[in-house]
């Protein structure tokens, strides 16, 4: 089904596109990875399947099961060697430049993902013009970085439409793909919760029906509840999520931020103690984290901690 959207010129826009590249980043990282994949298999498919690299599948493994960005790092830096022909390495090589704010970084692997997935395109027609997609949303995330959301918005556009071009190419290959339904559902997700003519039921409906591992389905779709604030359902999802991830420092921040924000709607102190709980399990693993992301859920952890005393 072709994508209908339309991109309005309103002073959203440029926003929301660094909110979607952040999301991006992070589902176009987790798209090959499952609770205990054979190291380079294929975790979606069991019919024409494809290897991804054994750095490459340890690298997400690293990161999405364990939350330790340090040893995927490690894995990436081989990977970029041994399967320069991977796409996917390229994308989480420059989602870690995002998260170290490293933009040159970012530049670099965003067009290496871009000139990777080109050339994948002629021998997989489906996963190339995926990280064709993926490629240019990074190249929008360069652009606004470097130019502003204001001056960059123009650009950043063009690269959004050539994101849905792509996808657009790749589901009709495949449309109930697997792969590319993670990443085009955790995009629609960020579309539909920041855009108000947006459809967040389709886009939840989408990863529900046909994304997979489940466990990230579950990830993506607490986000969404979150920002839609409708907390008992995002709570729901990022204990799913837990059930399966549970040393992963990442989903226990989300468990936090949404309890926080459940005890500040409920004025309940009991819930913003357990956020601050969940708090302190995301930060026993800082080490892992990025430098930036670490400051962040420090400073959320304070003014949870501070305000228990305001609620009843």
């Amino acid at each position: 089904m072709k994508n209908k959207f339309v991109f309005p010129q309103s002073k959203i826009m440029p926003i929301n596109i660094n909110r979607l590249a952040a999301a991006l980043f992070c589902s176009v990282l987790a798209v090959t990875l499952q609770v205990s994949p054979t190291v380079g298999a294929d975790p979606f498919r069991t019919k024409e399947t494809r290897n991804i690299g054994d750095n490459t599948e340890a690298a997400f493994k690293a990161i999405f099961q364990e939350g330790n960005y340090q040893a995927a790092d490690s894995y990436l830096q081989k990977a970029l060697t041994s399967e320069p022909d991977e796409p996917l390495a390229y994308a989480m090589r420059a989602s870690l430049a995002y998260s170290n704010k490293d933009f040159a970084m970012l530049e670099t692997y965003s067009q290496k993902t871009l000139e990777t997935a080109e050339k994948l395109i002629p021998t997989d027609t489906l996963r190339g013009h995926l990280y064709a997609a993926v490629g240019h949303f990074l190249s929008g995330a360069v652009i606004l970085s470097r130019e502003g959301t204001v001056n960059g918005a123009p650009q950043a556009m063009s690269k959004l439409r050539q994101v849905y071009e792509n996808l657009d190419k790749a589901e009709a290959v495949s449309p109930q793909d697997s792969e590319l339904n993670l990443i085009k559902g955790y995009m629609d997700l960020m579309l539909a919760v920041n855009l108000p003519f947006a459809n967040p039921t389709q886009a939840i409906e989408r990863l529900e029906k046909n994304a997979s591992p489940q466990y990230l389905v579950d990830r993506g779709i607490a986000i969404a509840y979150r920002d839609l604030k409708q907390y008992p359902k995002a709570l729901e999802y990022a204990n799913r999520a837990l059930k399966v991830t549970t040393n992963n420092p990442e989903v226990y921040y989300l468990k936090a931020q949404i309890l926080r924000a459940q005890a500040n709607k409920e004025k309940s102190s009991q819930q913003m103690r357990e956020a601050v709980s969940n708090f302190d399990k995301a930060l026993a693993k800082k080490t892992q984290l990025p430098s930036g992301l670490v400051r962040q859920i420090e400073r959320e952890r304070g003014n949870a901690d501070k305000s228990i005393a305001s609620l009843k």
